[in-house]
C-alpha cells in the first residue's frame, strides 16, 4: 500500500534532512526524487567540497540573507551551525573551519556528506523512490492528502516540498515544486538567478581568463552612480567575471539589468593604499628604477597576465624608461590602478550557472517555527523553494538544513 505518514518531495539537503528527522520521530516516511539519485546539487556546492555552513553568529548570518532572511531567525535559534556540525560528527563526517568562517567536511569531499545523509536516512527507515516525478498535490478541504506521481498515487497527511528553485536545472531544480506550491494557492515571489557569474562587454576578460585577483575592492555603478562595493576575490573567465565578490554583488546587478539599467564594475587593485600613498610609492619607484623599462615597474605592482592590459589602457609603452614617464602618465597609471580598471556588465549566465535562486514561496504564508503552510494544513516547505537566499559562505546550505530539520520534525508530529 502506498500509504505514509510523511512524504518528502525532493532529495536535496533540505529533503534528506526532513525525511530523516520525520522517520526518526516514528513516521512512515517516503522521499520522492525525480532524478536517478538524491543529492546531485549537493555535489556541486563549495566547488565539490561542500561548504556546509558558516561559523558566524546567528545575527551576523541573517545579515547575509536577502530582506526575507529574518524569517529564519526562529529556526536558526533551534538548529544552527553548532548543531549541524554535531549532527555530521555523529554521522562520521567531522568538519573544519576555513577562511571566512566557512565550514567544510574535513575530507573536503561532498560525496562523503551525501553518502552519510543517505545512510542515515535508510537506517532511520526512510523509503526512497527515485526517477519519479510528482504531477500534483492531493488536497481536500485545505488539508494535504498525498501526491500524484508518474508511478501513481501516494497518500499522507503531511507533504514536505523541498524541490529547490531553478538554479542548476541539470541537477533537477527546474521549478516544478514552485508550480505545485502555486497551484496550492501560495504566492511565488519573482524568480531570478542569484550568485551568478556576469557577462561583460569587450575582450579583456577573455585575455585574462583564469586569472584570480585577491584583496581587491570592487565597486558597482548603476546608471553611473555608486551602488555597492565589496572587498575580496574575483576571477576572469572567457565570458566575463566570476569569483566570490562578483557572485555576491550579482544579486543586486541581476535586478538592475532586468530593469534596463546601465551597470559598470570598477576594480581597485590597491585598496590598502590611498591615492596619495600610492602616488608617493609610484614616484619613489620611478626614481629608483629610472634606467629600467616601464615593464619592470609594473612587474612589482601587478600579476604578469595583467601587464599587457595595463599598458594598453594607460597608453604607456612597455619599453619606455621609467625616468621618462611624465607626471600625466604617472597620474594615468594611478587612476587605472585605483579607479579606471572598469567593465561594462551586459548580462549574466542565468539559472544554468547560478548557485541559488532568488524568489520563491512567500515566507509570509509559512509558519517560521514549523515551515508549515498557513494556507494548507499538512503542507510544509524546506530549502531553496522558500524566498530566502544568501551570499556565498555556507549560509544557503545552513538554511536548507535548518528548514528541512524543522519541517521534518513538525510534519511527523502532526501526523
Amino acid at each position: 500500500m502506498n500509504v505514509y505518514d510523511v512524504i518528502v518531495v525532493g532529495g536535496g539537503p533540505a529533503g534528506l534532512m526532513a525525511a530523516g528527522q520525520a522517520a526518526l520521530n516514528g513516521s512512515r516516511t517516503l522521499l520522492v526524487e525525480k532524478m536517478d539519485q538524491p543529492g546531485r546539487k549537493l555535489l556541486l556546492t563549495g566547488k565539490h567540497r561542500c561548504n556546509l555552513t558558516n561559523a558566524a553568529a546567528i545575527d551576523e548570518a541573517l545579515d547575509e540573507f536577502n530582506k526575507e532572511g529574518r524569517f529564519l531567525k526562529q529556526v536558526f535559534y533551534r538548529f544552527f551551525n553548532q548543531e549541524l556540525r554535531s549532527f555530521f560528527r555523529e554521522l562520521g563526517v567531522p568538519t573544519v573551519e576555513q577562511r571566512g568562517g566557512r565550514i567544510f567536511p574535513a575530507s573536503e569531499n561532498a560525496r562523503d556528506v551525501i553518502d552519510a545523509l543517505l545512510t542515515w536516512c535508510k537506517k532511520a527507515g526512510v523509503e526512497i523512490l527515485t526517477e519519479t516525478r510528482v504531477e500534483s498535490l492531493l488536497i481536500d478541504d485545505k488539508r494535504m492528502r498525498g501526491i500524484l506521481t508518474s508511478r501513481g498515487k501516494y497518500t499522507a497527511n503531511a507533504v514536505i516540498l523541498t524541490t529547490g528553485g531553478k538554479a542548476y536545472p541539470g541537477t533537477g531544480s527546474t521549478g516544478e515544486g514552485l508550480a505545485l506550491a502555486r497551484l496550492a494557492g501560495h504566492t511565488i515571489q519573482p524568480l531570478r538567478p542569484s550568485l551568478v557569474p556576469l557577462i561583460t562587454a569587450g575582450r579583456v576578460p577573455q585575455d585574462l581568463q583564469g586569472l584570480s585577483l585577491s584583496n581587491i575592492l570592487v565597486t558597482v555603478y548603476i546608471n553611473q552612480k555608486p551602488a555597492n562595493q565589496l572587498f575580496g576575490e574575483l576571477m576572469f573567465t572567457h565570458f566575463g567575471l566570476s569569483g566570490p565578490v562578483i557572485l555576491t554583488l550579482s544579486r543586486e546587478i541581476v535586478v538592475a539589468l532586468e530593469e534596463g539599467k546601465e551597470v559598470e564594475i570598477s576594480i581597485d587593485l590597491k585598496p590598502a593604499l590611498s591615492h596619495k600613498t600610492l602616488d608617493t610609492r609610484l614616484l619613489r619607484d620611478i626614481q629608483l628604477m629610472g634606467i629600467k623599462q616601464f615593464s619592470s615597474l609594473l612587474e612589482g605592482l601587478l600579476p604578469k597576465k595583467l601587464l599587457p592590459v595595463c599598458v594598453e589602457q594607460t597608453g604607456i609603452p612597455y619599453d619606455k624608461k621609467n625616468s621618462q614617464i611624465t607626471a600625466s602618465e604617472r597620474k594615468a597609471l594611478l587612476s587605472w590602478l585605483k579607479d579606471e580598471f572598469n567593465f561594462q556588465i551586459i548580462d549574466h549566465k542565468g539559472f544554468d550557472n547560478a548557485i541559488v535562486t532568488a524568489g520563491g514561496v512567500n515566507t509570509k504564508e509559512v509558519n517560521p517555527q514549523t515551515m508549515e503552510s498557513k494556507l494548507i494544513q499538512g503542507l510544509y516547505f524546506g530549502g531553496e523553494i522558500l524566498d530566502v537566499d544568501a551570499n556565498t559562505g555556507g549560509f544557503n546550505l545552513q538554511a536548507a538544513f535548518s528548514t528541512g530539520w524543522a519541517a521534518g520534525r513538525a510534519g511527523s508530529s502532526a501526523t
